[in-house]
């Protein structure tokens, strides 16, 4: 976690290129994406079946284990604005197979279209076919990247206001948790971050609230109520912009009473997960959220038997 990989600069660069300008439209920031993910494959032995889940278009990404450990229900990263099943698919299915087990991505209404709350909605609809379809709480996982580690927090906090079955986990990865955006390293972080610049972050808020306070509990769930959630890993890169909305978060879930396991990883950038196999660090992180994942629903199991 600590010795960075001499690939990190040349692929920092590589991100700056063609990372967004000021004046892109939302049309291009999303059709550029598309085209930056399109040259990153599937993990190999991974089966990718479309579905709808509550009505939302979705995607299963199966590893090829006999008994998959559990399911994730992953949601994408981009702002609430970008981002799409395809864009998600490569790290979501390098993560099935470092957890052993299946993923579900969720490709969720986006702003300026459809403003908050239409993302959490779908967050919960999908929850809830996974529950109606049989899957037990103590077996899910809520799991997302950056404006999706957000909507993790506030699927979790929706699904319990609804009263809803907790899911066992939640996973937040380089979380955009607090749309104000307080956060210093947002500016101390800057010249390390290729991606994550404020003014950025400033045009999808603006899109995601559509008028609405930034304060605004399941857009900015670092100001939510959390008490109740179920433990929740927080990975945040120490080179990143939003390395404060990971500690803000991670503060505000503790003083709640959430079991939270915050880790920083030193030189890491946003979401670097996205960039395995390339990158060793994606794959010691993926392979950590199923270490820690492996742990939660093995202990959910066994609360759950009657021997």
């Amino acid at each position: 976690m600590t010795t960075p990989s001499p690939k990190l600069p040349r692929l920092v660069e590589a991100l700056r290129r063609r990372a967004p300008r000021k004046g892109d439209s939302v049309h291009s920031q999303r059709s550029n994406l598309e085209i930056a993910v399109a040259a990153m494959s599937t993990a190999d032995g991974v089966i990718v079946q479309p579905v709808t889940a509550g009505g939302v278009p979705a995607e299963w990404l199966a590893a090829d284990v006999e008994a998959p450990a559990g399911t994730i229900l992953w949601f994408h990263g981009g702002g609430y604005v970008i981002g799409s099943l395809a864009t998600i698919r490569p790290m979501a299915s390098q993560l099935a197979v470092a957890a052993k087990t299946r993923v579900l991505t969720l490709d969720y209404r986006l702003a300026p279209e459809h403003p908050h709350p239409a993302a959490v909605d779908d967050a919960v609809a999908a929850y809830r076919w996974l529950l109606d379809d049989g899957v037990e709480p103590a077996t899910i996982a809520f799991g997302g990247d950056s404006a999706g580690g957000g909507l993790v927090a506030a699927a979790l906090v929706a699904a319990r206001d609804g009263g809803l079955a907790l899911p066992a986990a939640g996973v937040l990865v380089s979380p955009w948790t607090d749309l104000t955006l307080s956060g210093s390293t947002l500016d101390t972080n800057a010249q390390s971050d290729p991606q994550v610049q404020r003014w950025l972050l400033a045009g999808m808020a603006e899109h995601y609230l559509a008028g609405q306070a930034p304060t605004t509990p399941l857009a900015s769930p670092a100001h939510a109520d959390l008490n109740g959630l179920p433990p929740l890993l927080i990975h945040v890169g120490g080179a990143e912009g939003l390395l404060d909305d990971a500690r803000g978060f991670a503060k505000a879930a503790e003083a709640a009473g959430v079991d939270v396991t915050l880790e920083t990883w030193p030189h890491m950038i946003h979401v670097w997960h996205s960039f395995a196999p390339v990158l060793p660090g994606a794959v010691g992180g993926l392979a950590r959220i199923g270490e820690w994942l492996g742990g939660r629903w093995s202990g959910a199991a066994a609360d759950d038997d009657p021997q």
